[in-house]
């Protein structure tokens, strides 16, 4: 009846750089020559820049995941305290990763939607003195909640802990100052805000985590990061590389580079503000109205209708995947995401299909409503002296 196309909505993995894909092609390189050691030296550099550290960077062929692991596996030992913050899938990952390695976990749990707060950080490494690390996720992705990572960093800055922060979907999202706020562990994945497909997990490192290294004893073999950055140092990979990742990534971070990651951070946060501003305009609620996050904006469900009901009509109809929600939250939310390659466009199609798809349903909607919330809020910040009539 008319054509549709395909259009990844989701918050992980996102729309990709062409460029990176044209990059892609040029794989058919050896891993142990000079030719791809100029290459893999450049996207070290390059993502270092990035992120905005003098920390070290290491990149690893896994997902964001086997990050994680290694920073657990790498930096602790069995028994050590650990302070986790833990509000939503991603937060009882952490948990399940200090289970598995048998560090001793004191759990600071928030509902989801909700996020655990710097003065219980705060609290707990008070009550909890020798206190090896704290870990949290900068953006809660499975509720659309964020955390005050700065704040937290402020307080275990004045401990002998080091903080771990999952940013693999903070990165490019939310301001993220590695060396000022003194994050010593920040974790990233290829498939979000860098534009390429899964596959590759970044970690910076600070000298202070470095520190723990020393003295960590946990058992690894792959995730080694002592081996990883002395191989890096060389302009290798410690093992296999994704050779065609790691060029999609250099195609990827010269872009951002020339863009500006605040540029990409901006983006994110305009097209977030101008969801909920669209959701509200519709009479939806949002999941997580006090802490929202620019990652992804999740929005309940129509009271009577499961969310799971709105992500097909949006695959169905119109090609579009967004993200249920997950777990219990199943059913009861939907999920839109703003990382990465999106712009406005994108989210005027996206709120137009909303509007379409909660007609189609049987509820009432006066059409062009959502969609002038979100043009409304691109007129206000990219429009010279804009005039808005509400």
């Amino acid at each position: 009846m008319h054509v549709r196309k395909q259009r990844l909505l989701t918050p992980g993995p996102t729309p990709l750089y062409p460029r990176s894909l044209q990059a892609m092609m040029a794989s058919d390189i050896h891993h142990r020559t000079e030719d791809f050691r100029t290459v893999y030296r450049a996207a070290l550099k390059d993502l270092k820049e990035v992120l905005g550290t003098s920390n070290d960077v290491l990149v690893f062929c896994s997902s964001g995941t086997g990050a994680m692991e290694a920073a657990v596996s790498n930096l602790f030992s069995r028994g050590d305290k650990v302070i986790v913050c833990s509000a939503g899938k991603f937060g009882e990952r952490w948990v399940e990763i200090a289970s598995a390695f048998g560090l001793d976990a004191v759990v600071l749990k928030a509902e989801y939607g909700d996020v655990v707060s710097p003065e219980r950080v705060e609290q707990a490494l008070a009550a909890n003195p020798g206190a090896r690390g704290v870990f949290v996720q900068a953006s809660e992705t499975s509720t659309g909640a964020a955390h005050d990572v700065r704040a937290m960093a402020q307080i275990i800055g004045k401990t002998e802990a080091i903080f771990v922060i999952d940013a693999i979907t903070g990165i490019g999202t939310m301001p993220l100052d590695i060396d000022g706020w003194g994050l010593d562990v920040v974790i990233g994945g290829s498939q979000k805000a860098f534009m390429i497909p899964p596959g590759l997990a970044f970690m910076s490192i600070s000298p202070k985590a470095w520190r723990f290294a020393e003295t960590a004893n946990l058992p690894h073999y792959y995730f080694n990061l002592k081996k990883e950055k002395k191989s890096a140092d060389a302009g290798e990979s410690s093992w296999t590389p994704s050779t065609s990742l790691i060029l999609a990534l250099g195609a990827a971070l010269q872009y951002i580079k020339q863009f500006g990651m605040d540029k990409l951070v901006e983006n994110a946060q305009l097209l977030a503000r101008a969801t909920r501003e669209a959701a509200l305009a519709l009479g939806l609620e949002l999941f997580a109205p006090n802490s929202p996050g620019s990652s992804v904006t999740a929005i309940k469900a129509p009271e009577g209708m499961d969310s799971g009901v709105i992500v097909k009509e949006f695959r169905t109809r119109f090609g579009s995947i967004i993200a249920n929600g997950q777990g219990t939250m199943k059913g009861k939310i939907f999920r839109i995401a703003h990382l990465g390659y999106f712009d406005f466009a994108d989210l005027f199609a996206v709120i137009a299909e909303l509007e379409l798809i909660l007609a189609a349903n049987g509820r009432p909607v006066t059409f062009g409503t959502g969609v002038a919330a979100v043009q409304k809020v691109y007129a206000e910040a990219a429009l010279p002296k804009a005039t808005v009539v509400s």
